[in-house]
């Protein structure tokens, strides 16, 4: 799973679905640099092919917001960056839910626990936006479930982060960009390119 979170435009959108993303990521928290509506969202997304995901990104948003805008910007599922309760699985389902955490944050491992059988995936993050990778030695505490690994990925350290993590997908935003919520095509091209060698290198290695 590689996904190109942070996007703005349909430009952005579409280059990184033709340079092979699984996904790509809609942010709708209210301080963000890539902010969008969901009327942008839904333009953006309704010239996506359809195997790419579109993922909608939230912290600590109404779930009834939450739910509407989802809906309006035809989402296929929904990436949790707040204090979110593991309940509003059952609220926002049959969408899936991808539970963030902020790896070293109080409780990161207490919301692990407590999302464990409700999320379709954990997406380990260095503190949302900040363009650092955190320690990849604490992704050692999640053997077993399904991980996404964000947080100061680039086309130079992607190889090395799968290598050495062993995910199930990466996330990736300010590595690609040339400015807050402008990608850079070549970047982008350059970052899933490596994400797909290493991934191929990986199952071939557990194969």
């Amino acid at each position: 799973m590689i996904k190109i979170c942070g996007i703005t435009s349909a430009a952005d959108a579409l280059a990184a679905a033709a340079a092979g993303a699984d996904a790509v990521g809609f942010v709708f928290a209210p301080r963000s640099p890539r902010r969008v509506s969901a009327a942008a969202a839904a333009a953006i997304a309704a010239q996506l092919p359809a195997h790419v995901l579109k993922v909608g990104v939230f912290a600590n948003a109404d779930p009834a917001e939450i739910r509407a805008t989802a809906d309006a910007a035809s989402l296929d599922l929904l990436q949790l960056h707040g204090r979110e309760p593991s309940a509003l699985a059952r609220y926002f389902a049959p969408r899936p839910i991808w539970k963030a955490l902020h790896m070293g944050a109080p409780g990161y491992l207490e919301t692990a626990a407590e999302w464990g059988e409700c999320a379709a995936a954990l997406l380990l993050d260095s503190g949302g936006g900040t363009g650092r990778v955190f320690d990849w030695r604490q992704v050692a505490a999640f053997e077993g479930q399904k991980l996404i690994i964000a947080g100061g990925l680039t086309p130079e350290n992607v190889a090395e982060c799968i290598a050495r993590t062993g995910p199930w997908g990466v996330d990736v935003s300010s590595g690609v960009e040339s400015a807050p919520g402008r990608k850079d095509p070549a970047r982008v091209r350059d970052f899933i390119r490596a994400a797909q060698a290493a991934f191929a290198s990986l199952y071939a290695k557990k194969v």
